[in-house]
């Protein structure tokens, strides 16, 4: 289904030149919201490049790191 919308000269200029190729105007406002979309934490699911000891090894450096913190005494 097609909408139509309407844009100051200023905005369709903009969306204008951040056309490529063979791009729509829906292409383009479909990739300008993709990108302020705020990432999710299964975005990066599987992302870690690194090995398990690896990672063994920084969760036991995190896990003694917050053992040696004191927490601060807070007076209401």
């Amino acid at each position: 289904m097609v909408k139509v919308i309407s844009l100051s000269n200023k905005a369709y200029s903009t969306l204008k030149a951040l056309k490529r190729g063979d791009d729509s105007f829906s292409d383009v406002v479909l990739k300008m919201a993709e990108k302020e979309k705020k990432p999710s934490i299964m975005d990066f699911w599987g992302k870690w490049p690194g090995t398990d000891k690896e990672l063994d090894m920084i969760e036991k450096t995190l896990e003694r790191e917050r053992k040696q913190v004191k927490a601060r005494e807070v007076h209401f």
